[in-house]
Parts: C-alpha cells; sequence; structure tokens
C-alpha cells in the first residue's frame, strides 16, 4: 500500500512537471523524489508519468489519480488539524450528566458559555438522577455530572456550582398566598405535595429535614419526582409545596412563590463533579468555564 509521503511526491511532480523543481519543493533531492515516485507506480502498476530528456507529462492514469490524491492529503492534512485542536481542547465532544432541576438555572448557562468559548466542541447531554450519574460517571459513559450532594470523595474531583433557597410554592387562590413570607408553622396540617423518596431521594430529604426540625411532618398526597409536575399539581389546588428558587425560570402560571422564614435551613446545592482520572482534554476547560459563572440561585 502506498504512503503519504509518496502521494506528496506525485502531487508535486504532477504540479511543476518537472522533477528537479518538485524537488525544490519539497526540500528534497532528486534521486529520492523519483525513487518514490517510481514505488508509487509499482504499487498502482501503471505508469504515472511520461518521460523524455526534456519534459515530463502525465499519462491518461496519472491524470485520474491527480485530483484523487489531493484529496489524499488534504484529509490528511485535516485529520492532523483535527487532533491537534482537540488535544488543544478545541474541538472534540464532551460529555455531561444533569438533574432535572438543574436545567432550570444553571445548565442553560453552561452550555451558552460553552457555545461560546468552545463552538467546535460537540456537548452530549443525558438527564439522569444523581445516583445515576455516578454510575456513569464510573463506567465513562459521561465525563462530568451535574449532581446533588453527598458526592463520593474517591477518585472524584467536586465543587459546588450552585446554592439556593426552597421557597414555597402556593395556589394564586389560597389565603396564603396574600402572605409575603411564610413560616413553617403555615404548612401544619396544610396537604403537601412531596418528593419521591426515591427518584428525588436529595430533595425529599430536604424537605423531610426542614420540617422535623420544627417538629412536625406536613400530610403528604403526592410524591413526585420533577419541579414542573409538582407546579402542576400546586396549580390545580391539590395542596402546597417545597421548590428550589430556581423554579422561578418555570414561569409557572397560577402559582406563586414565597420565601420560607426558617432557622439555619440548609440550601439546595448543585456540584460539578468529575473522575480525576478521566483524560478528556476538554475536562479541565469546562471545569475553568463552569468555576467562572457567577454562582446564584435563579438566573433570568
Amino acid at each position: 500500500m502506498f504512503d503519504l509521503n509518496q502521494i506528496r511526491c506525485f502531487v508535486a511532480v504532477a504540479e511543476e512537471l518537472h522533477f528537479g523543481r518538485a524537488a525544490e519543493r519539497l526540500n528534497m533531492t532528486q534521486p529520492p523524489l523519483s525513487r518514490q515516485v517510481q514505488i508509487l507506480e509499482r504499487i498502482l502498476d501503471v505508469a504515472l508519468f511520461e518521460r523524455t530528456s526534456r519534459s515530463v507529462q502525465l499519462t491518461p492514469a496519472g491524470r485520474s489519480f491527480l485530483p484523487e490524491a489531493r484529496h489524499l492529503l488534504k484529509l490528511a492534512g485535516n485529520a492532523a488539524l483535527v487532533a491537534k485542536r482537540v488535544a488543544a481542547g478545541k474541538a472534540g465532544s464532551i460529555r455531561i450528566g444533569f438533574t432535572a432541576a438543574s436545567a432550570y438555572s444553571f445548565l442553560p448557562d453552561l452550555v451558552a458559555a460553552c457555545r461560546t468559548q468552545l463552538p467546535d466542541v460537540d456537548l452530549a447531554l443525558k438527564e439522569m438522577v444523581s445516583g445515576e450519574q455516578l454510575e456513569a460517571l464510573g463506567a465513562g459513559e459521561i465525563d462530568a455530572a451535574l449532581l446533588r450532594p453527598p458526592v463520593p470523595a474517591a477518585g472524584m474531583g467536586f465543587f459546588r456550582v450552585a446554592s439556593e433557597q426552597l421557597l414555597a410554592a402556593v395556589p394564586e387562590a389560597h389565603p396564603l398566598a396574600a402572605k409575603d413570607t411564610l413560616t413553617l408553622d403555615d404548612f401544619i396540617e396544610v396537604p403537601l405535595i412531596m418528593y419521591d423518596p426515591y427518584q428525588a431521594r436529595y430533595f425529599h430529604d430536604l424537605v423531610a429535614e426542614l420540617f422535623s426540625g420544627a417538629g412536625f411532618l406536613p400530610r403528604p398526597v403526592q410524591h413526585l419526582t420533577q419541579v414542573h409536575s409538582i407546579l402542576a399539581l400546586v396549580r390545580s389546588g391539590l395542596g402546597l409545596a417545597l421548590v428550589p428558587e430556581a423554579a422561578r425560570n418555570l414561569h409557572a402560571t397560577g402559582v406563586m412563590l414565597r420565601p420560607v422564614a426558617a432557622r439555619a435551613p440548609r440550601p439546595v446545592e448543585l456540584f460539578l463533579g468529575w473522575r480525576r482520572d478521566n483524560a478528556n482534554p476538554l475536562l479541565p476547560i469546562l471545569r475553568d468555564i463552569a468555576r467562572g459563572l457567577p454562582e446564584s440561585g435563579a438566573r433570568s
């Protein structure tokens, strides 16, 4: 099989129609250039040039082969350029897992920043709960994860990218909607739309811990996973709920979001996590982009 050096020599001679000028162009002497062309002709089993003492001309086979040879050199050059850009973190792909609630606030900002700073990079986004993201990181199926705590320290790197408070979601027609700020006591004997203890365990435990500290547990009427579904049931009047501050970005009609006065409530946190042995050259750049974004709860 021929190699790129032989193709390069053929193209130079075909364009110059002179072995001496082609050798100068390739910064080599004429004898090795002639040998490379002869080897190529033996491999292809065709004559590419008609040679006389006064001229060099392409044969019909040579003229047919020339555009294909140029195309091969272009492909090789592009492949080398892509490899260099990937190694430099300017091209390639990176796979990011994310929780559904992170798509309400931090994720859109991260994606927008990546599109600006890494326009030639493919972002592969996968929505998963935090436990699934940790499994996917361990299996090498994703490069980075936007997940909820706790994040295991063994073999992992991580830092917090968002911190926000829980807000009370109240039906617009509910008497409590008239209050600027609610207290936990407002939830006593009030139907509560709660988070699923398995698929939304982080939010379930966060809300349960908040009310446990107040000395009571509200009466749950439904257990759901997604914040937008919870807001839909709040709008229906089925009950109240506690949702992350980023839920403001959903602009749910018929639902009022109010702060809740509580003693030292634990914030809702989101972390960017990755495996320390991940060699994707885009991963350090993604981390720098994420660090450069403001850490806040609700972004509009």
